[in-house]
Formats: C-alpha cells, sequence, structure tokens
C-alpha cells in the first residue's frame, strides 16, 4: 500500500520533472515592479497609508472581529462601508466577504442545484471553478470569449434556472469579455448573468466603478464580484446584487457564515481606499503607460502579446522551462515578472504575465523593452 508520504513525494516529483514545480519568491522592495496586481500603486500610496494609520490610532478598534459576521463580527461600520461601496458601483445592495475566493465560492456554491446548469467561460478564475463544483449544479465550458459557443452550451439546459459566469477583465490574458453581447444573449435564453470584476476594480469605467457600469449594464446583471486585494490595494471582495440576493447570501454562503470576519483594520483600509478612488488621477496614469508600452515595445515582440487593453500585458513563451528562463533573465536585472506555467495556463500557452502600474515610470517601461529587445531578437 502507497504511504501518504510516498503519494506527496511522487506529486511533487512529477511537478519538477516538468518543470511546473511552484515555490514561494520574495521579490523584495529594491526590485522594479512588473508583476503584482497593484495596478493603482494603492499598496504602497503614503497618503493612503497615513490616513489609515491616523484612524486606526484615533479609533483604537479591536485588533481582530472576535468572530463571524453572525456571531460577534458584526458592526455598524461595516453594514454602512457595504451601503457606500454598492453605492459606488451603482447597485442596490452589497455583502462583504474575506476575500475574492471567499465571495466566488460562497456565492456559486448556494445559488444553484443539481437541477441548474451554469455555463462558464473557459478561462474562468480557479475560485470560480472551485465554486461550481461544490455546487453539484450541472456545469458546461464554452470557449473562450467566443458567443456562439455559449448558446450551444445554453440550449443544453433543458431544466431549472441558467447562470453565465464571465470575468470582465480577465486575469492571465488581460482582455475584455463582450459583455453587451452576453447579456443579449443571457435575456434571450433566460439566464442570469454573473460578472467578477476582480481585475477592473480601479481600473475600468467612470471613477473605476467596473466595466458592468461603463456599458450601463447595472440592472441587467444578476451579481458582481469586486475584490479589494488589486488595484484597491487592501484586502477582501464585495457581492453586489439586490437586497433578496444579500439575504440569501448571510443565510446560505458558507464561506460567509463560518468564517471570522474580516477586522477592522481592513475595513478602514477598504473605506479609505474607496474615498481614494473616487478621485485619483492613477488611473488616467495607468492608461498613458498603456499607451507608452505599446509604443516602445519592438513590433515583432508585441505580436507576441495577447491583444489586451487591460493593464495585464500577457506574452506568450511557449514551455515552463522556456518561461521561467525569462522570468530569471529579469530578475537577475532587478524587475520581478511573473513567469505563468502551465497547469495554471493551458500547455503551449506558458507566458509571461506583465503587470503595468501607475507608479511605473517611463524609464522602467523602456528599460523592460530592450531587455525584451535583447532576449527575443
Amino acid at each position: 500500500m502507497l504511504s501518504l508520504d510516498s503519494k506527496i513525494n511522487n506529486k511533487l516529483s512529477l511537478r519538477r520533472a516538468k518543470d511546473s514545480f511552484r515555490s514561494l519568491v520574495d521579490y523584495g522592495s529594491a526590485r522594479i515592479d512588473f508583476c503584482s496586481n497593484d495596478y493603482l500603486g494603492f499598496a504602497r500610496n503614503a497618503d493612503l497609508k497615513r490616513r489609515i494609520h491616523e484612524r486606526l490610532e484615533a479609533d483604537i478598534p479591536p485588533i481582530g472581529a472576535t468572530g463571524s459576521r453572525l456571531i460577534s463580527g458584526n458592526s455598524h461600520f461595516c453594514e454602512a462601508l457595504e451601503a457606500k461601496i454598492a453605492e459606488f458601483h451603482e447597485a442596490a445592495a452589497g455583502l462583504i466577504f474575506n476575500s475574492g475566493y471567499d465571495a466566488n465560492l460562497g456565492l456559486l456554491a448556494c445559488l444553484s442545484d443539481r437541477n441548474d446548469t451554469i455555463i462558464y467561460d473557459e478561462l474562468a478564475h480557479a475560485s470560480i471553478r472551485d465554486g461550481i463544483r461544490l455546487s453539484r449544479s450541472k456545469a458546461f465550458s464554452f470557449r473562450h470569449n467566443d458567443l456562439s459557443d455559449l448558446e450551444k452550451k445554453l440550449q443544453h439546459a433543458k431544466e431549472g434556472a441558467r447562470i453565465i459566469v464571465v470575468e470582465s477583465i480577465y486575469s492571465m490574458d488581460g482582455d475584455q469579455a463582450p459583455l453587451l453581447e452576453i447579456h443579449q444573449i443571457a435575456e434571450q435564453y433566460g439566464a442570469a448573468l454573473i460578472v467578477d470584476e476582480a481585475h477592473a476594480t480601479g481600473v475600468v469605467g467612470p471613477q473605476g466603478k467596473g466595466l458592468v457600469v461603463e456599458l450601463g449594464l447595472t440592472q441587467k446583471v444578476f451579481a458582481r464580484i469586486h475584490t479589494f486585494g488589486k488595484a484597491l490595494g487592501c484586502h477582501g471582495a464585495i457581492v453586489l446584487g439586490n437586497d433578496n440576493l444579500r439575504n440569501y447570501l448571510i443565510n446560505y454562503a458558507r464561506s460567509f457564515i463560518y468564517t471570522t470576519a474580516l477586522p477592522w483594520d481592513s475595513l478602514i483600509a477598504i473605506d479609505e481606499a474607496y474615498q481614494l478612488l473616487a478621485h485619483t488621477q492613477a488611473q488616467q496614469q495607468l492608461v498613458e503607460l498603456q499607451a507608452h508600452f505599446k509604443k516602445v515595445i519592438p513590433p515583432a515582440i508585441l505580436a507576441n502579446f495577447i491583444p489586451a487593453e487591460s493593464p495585464i500585458k500577457s506574452l506568450l513563451i511557449p514551455g515552463n522551462q522556456a518561461a521561467k528562463k525569462l522570468a530569471q533573465s529579469f530578475a537577475q536585472q532587478g524587475i520581478a515578472i511573473k513567469a505563468i506555467l502551465a497547469p495554471t495556463v493551458p500547455a503551449g500557452q506558458e507566458r509571461l504575465r506583465i503587470c503595468l502600474h501607475s507608479f511605473n515610470t517611463l524609464a522602467e517601461i523602456n528599460t523592460l523593452a530592450e531587455i525584451l529587445n535583447q532576449e527575443l531578437c
């Protein structure tokens, strides 16, 4: 009989053999950041940090929430914050979760059952897939952003509720979902539409309100997920919808019910980040840097990037070993860029995931272009 230790060792050895072994890396503050999701620089924003510290010192809140929201972890402040965020994103109501993963897991796991069908984009995040698995509903993926394939999959759903799940900006490719067309198909088939706005929050739409707001679909989308751990530079997430959805999640979303609530310092950080988001110029700075990026990257190399208008620029470098080698070359020159390997992405679509930020300089982007030219041309 194979022992558990032997099973673990065998699986780790297989990962190493495929050059897909994951390990933790501390990139250090001295490196040029082209890998984090801190698109607007909020995580390092000195004024934001000062305001958070001042409020913590003035209020002297408890260190932790002391329990789940349903036991001792709730507060009028948290509920007011949820209402404020919902209003900002033009939604009726919202419920804060401890992370984007928790939000997707809790929402999707409790919404449907064996009689229902969830149809999701094949590039949907792991948290979406895991929530779908826990729901035990029938599920089909459709080819990425392929509207005809989406319709075909909807036609397989003969009973129960139909749910379509997409991301507005995809985390690994950086491209945008054709939300207007997907909404039209959802209406045609009587399907509920759920949109994960994790990588659009703070970046897309007026004041970073997201793609759903930008396209005027706030009354047409059943639920939205906005996370705070990317462009907002803090932690947590919110599910937006109507009051019925909020009450339903409080009663049935296990990742909400059975976990200790976010601590006070996280709630204050979220509140301050949204106040900064309402008047920051970082979003416009990011747009200008993206234009400069397109201008200075050699055309022969630019052709190998997945087309995207977001800060996520994915350069296809097929093969785990080749992608890792190029990322290591950047690291040796003080630049933090993450190689994304199979099985996180399909084999043959390994890549460097280059993230642009409002705090990156023109000189840093020029250096990035020079190194790519040296390594690939």
